[in-house]
């Protein structure tokens, strides 16, 4: 049982499948959620969307091992990141972190069981997503809310939430880290010639058209890495993972590369800069098949490590945690920053202004 003083720190990100028996029940929930996509007759047409794609997202997942690596190491990074935080901020210590997926397991309901169990009534909604976006973290508070005002979190539980840190200097140094380590496989006569390709999960223009801030923070973190390198290489942000036939942020990922080739540019780093740890859209989409469509153009590819076990990740997990804890103890801050505050412009989700009210007043 978590002690009255302690904190519980609750991670959250989409998931993954940890087994391949588990994908069919992922694509599930994720074609279910209105709030990452939106569809007619949601509650018939999900399962039967997901029913065609299992076999497909099955064999990539059989491809990258078996399963998504991203419980592995967000509970790592989780437990780490727990440990010094009790350094960092003895005074709310000790501190848990919990897992709360939104798609595959442990999701929210597991995690709330827990916590109840444990006795917890001071939690930190942790975004694990490093830009906000109202599909992403936005869908991750949206089932929190709903849990914690039916009680399933258990009574008087006081929320806040750190809902983005796409700036933040430790990720900005880890994220940087990785790319010069990338860069150092080339060689160094041409290696100010390769060409950074940050990738990012692209969002439905319907999405972006709304007024979802995701591109804005992301170009941001992408601008903050380039003068953490002193602007050493060229460099674009493309997108990723497009599904279905509506319009999609672009550039795709994959069409750059081609357009490189076509340009002679045939040295490329692929970085990662919206995801903190590998899944399926490092090691499938990255690893297998951008990477493989490059080396047919006669690129030169390597791809920036993702974040996973480096400790200059945790360090900056734990420092962001901490930060919040002594300040919200302060009273320097509120339960949630003044951005989160704000809906999309287009926002029509009744959802999205209850959960920001319900955060707002910690929880209450």
């Amino acid at each position: 049982m978590l002690p009255r003083l302690g904190r519980a720190i609750v991670m959250l990100n989409m998931g993954g499948p940890s087994t391949v028996p588990e994908t069919h029940d992922f694509l599930k929930n994720l074609f279910s959620d209105g709030d990452l996509i939106p569809l007619p007759f949601q509650s018939f047409l999900a399962p039967w969307i997901a029913r065609r794609r299992t076999p497909q997202i099955e064999k990539q997942y059989e491809d990258i091992g078996g399963g998504s690596p991203i419980l592995k190491y967000t509970r790592l990074q989780g437990e780490r990141m727990a440990a010094l935080l009790d350094e960092l901020n003895p005074s709310t210590a000790p501190h848990k972190a919990y897992v709360a997926f939104r798609y595959a397991k442990p999701l929210t309901d597991e995690t709330a069981i827990e916590m109840k169990k444990d006795g917890v009534k001071r939690a930190v909604a942790f975004t694990q997503y490093p830009q906000y976006s109202c599909s992403t973290t936005g869908s991750s508070l949206n089932g929190l809310f709903r849990k914690g005002k039916t009680g399933t979190f258990g009574d008087a539980v006081e929320w806040s939430v750190i809902d983005r840190w796409g700036t933040n200097p430790g990720f900005i140094e880890a994220v940087s880290q990785n790319i010069e380590r990338a860069l150092a496989k080339f060689d160094e006569a041409s290696r100010s010639d390769v060409v950074l390709l940050f990738s990012a999960h692209s969002l439905p223009m319907s999405v972006v058209n709304r007024g979802d801030p995701y591109v804005l923070e992301v170009s941001a973190s992408v601008a903050a890495v380039m003068d953490r390198l002193k602007h050493s290489n060229p460099y674009r942000l493309v997108w990723q993972s497009q599904v279905g036939p509506s319009a999609w942020m672009g550039m795709q990922t994959g069409e750059a590369l081609k357009g490189l080739a076509r340009l002679g540019r045939k040295k490329v780093v692929l970085v990662p800069i919206a995801f903190t740890s590998d899944h399926i859209e490092t090691l499938y989409e990255l690893d297998l098949e951008y990477a493989k469509e490059a080396r047919e153009h006669g690129i030169e590819v390597h791809r920036a490590e993702s974040l996973n076990d480096s400790p200059v990740f945790i360090r900056a997990l734990a420092d962001l945690a901490a930060s919040h804890l002594r300040e919200y103890s302060a009273g320097d801050i509120g339960p949630t920053t003044v951005q989160l505050g704000l809906r999309c412009p287009g926002c029509t989700n009744a959802t999205c202004e209850q959960q920001k009210s319900w955060f707002a007043r910690g929880g209450r």
